[in-house]
């Protein structure tokens, strides 16, 4: 398999990538980036400076890739889809809005949603549309 094309199993790297990165930085449980390091500043070590570093990397790669995949409109697009599908679940009482764990957990895993998507955007257009992006043209 050519390593430019799109499969289902790629999609689910790219979100299990999406998910590591988001639950690692904060998650209610308290096992996370933001529980180890950030609740005790100013004691910084050089391994929580590392691994905040790794982090800050992670961050920026998937959100200027989904930035420049998706651009505003679709990210605005994503965030309209999963806001309305979350307000859904809300308002037929699937979980409560006073929940705060739940709601956490569940907005966090719309951003994996949205991210994963954001990643894999190109590929899921150009096997859709059958066009490729300029980035994708070979010299």
């Amino acid at each position: 398999m050519k390593s430019n094309q799109f499969s289902w199993f790629s999609f689910f790297i790219r979100l299990c990538v999406a998910i590591t990165l988001v639950f690692v930085s904060y998650n209610p449980a308290g096992l996370s980036y933001y529980h180890w390091a950030i609740t005790s500043l100013p004691d910084v070590t050089p391994v929580k400076a590392f691994a905040g570093l790794v982090l800050l990397i992670g961050w920026v790669v998937y959100i200027r890739a989904t930035l420049r995949s998706l651009g505003v409109i679709g990210i605005s697009l994503a965030v309209a889809f999963f806001g309305t599908l979350f307000w859904m679940i809300i308002d037929w009482g699937i979980v409560s809005a006073d929940n705060l764990t739940a709601v956490t957990y569940i907005t966090q895993t719309i951003l994996c949603l949205i991210m994963a998507a954001g990643m894999s955007w190109s590929h899921i257009r150009r096997r859709m549309s059958g066009q490729i992006d300029a980035d994708d043209v070979d010299n």
